[in-house]
């Protein structure tokens, strides 16, 4: 069984920071790449970052997300610092065997797909 499971959610005032969690079971991490998405209520999901050989970002993190892994805790995490209200939104995490370098990593299809973690930036 193919489980992703993202943590580490929460409620953070702006300027914060919060460092998600992506745990994996029934594949072996490291031969999958890993995306960060997430959506706000209203709104449609968007590409947040991706892990491979290298790391991607979208242009509203850069500089305030870092996504890394941890292949022997078969975990990926996406650490956020200088929370703003507009980062609220569920965040999940998707893994990816093949990917198809004629996609954006963004807009490609995952194999496996988080339930979600909950991450609110409020006063």
């Amino acid at each position: 069984q193919v489980q992703l499971v993202e943590s580490g959610g929460g409620l953070v005032q702006p300027g914060g920071s919060l460092r998600l969690s992506c745990a994996a079971s029934g594949i072996i991490l490291n031969y999958y790449n890993i995306g960060w998405f997430r959506q706000a209520p209203g709104k449609e999901r968007e590409g947040v970052s991706y892990i491979d050989r290298s790391t991607s970002y979208a242009d509203s993190v850069k500089g305030r997300f870092t996504v890394s892994r941890d292949n022997a805790k078969s975990t990926v995490y996406l650490q956020m610092s200088s929370l703003k209200p507009e980062d609220t939104a569920v965040y999940y995490c998707a893994a990816v065997l093949l990917p198809k370098y004629g996609d954006n990593w963004y807009e490609m299809e995952y194999d496996f797909w988080g339930q979600g973690t909950q991450v609110t930036v409020s006063s």
